[in-house]
């Protein structure tokens, strides 16, 4: 794997898809799920599995609808002990040419429009776009379950305790 190549890449020629859905799995093997770890910055990644619809647009794009269903190990972020969790999402994304990647923000009204992922105009990668929603799935602050920060009294300094009683009260 060179630094151009994803670590999970499943290139689907865009000849292969026609007017009608076109329903496609992709699943990481482990060298790529350990790949995909290493990435992310967590401990594995035990399974990765996508399946999409895939449909062409009028507009020429490829609309597709995703479920993704995964097995993570990540750290806690209270007990910093790894632990194992499962990830389920669908999401929608839109694959277009590259060039006609939009940069512009549009309008409010366009928040609920797909992500749009570009492509090279000979093949969608839907491992790398199985990869990249994964990354937007994973919790940002791990944390196992029945983990709690631990219930301590603060600590004052005595020092501090015996000036804040030698504090005058306000002039009233």
């Amino acid at each position: 794997m060179n630094e151009t190549t994803p670590e999970f890449s499943r290139r689907v020629p865009l000849s292969r898809l026609r007017e009608a859905a076109e329903r496609i799995t992709v699943e990481a093997d482990a060298a790529e799920c350990a790949a995909l770890a290493a990435r992310f910055a967590i401990p594995a990644i035990g399974a990765l599995q996508c399946r999409f619809v895939l449909r062409r647009d009028a507009d020429g794009g490829i609309a597709a609808r995703g479920a993704l269903h995964a097995v993570v190990t990540q750290i806690c972020v209270v007990s910093l002990e790894p632990f194992e969790t499962p990830i389920t999402e669908e999401f929608a994304v839109r694959f277009v040419p590259a060039p006609q990647i939009s940069e512009e923000i549009g309008d409010l009204d366009d928040f609920d429009a797909p992500d749009e992922i570009g492509h090279d105009g000979a093949a969608l990668d839907l491992g790398e776009a199985a990869a990249e929603q994964l990354a937007l799935a994973l919790d940002p602050w791990p944390r196992k379950p029945g983990a709690s920060l631990p219930e301590t009294a603060p600590t004052v300094d005595p020092r501090l305790a015996a000036l804040a009683r030698l504090k005058r009260p306000p002039d009233a």
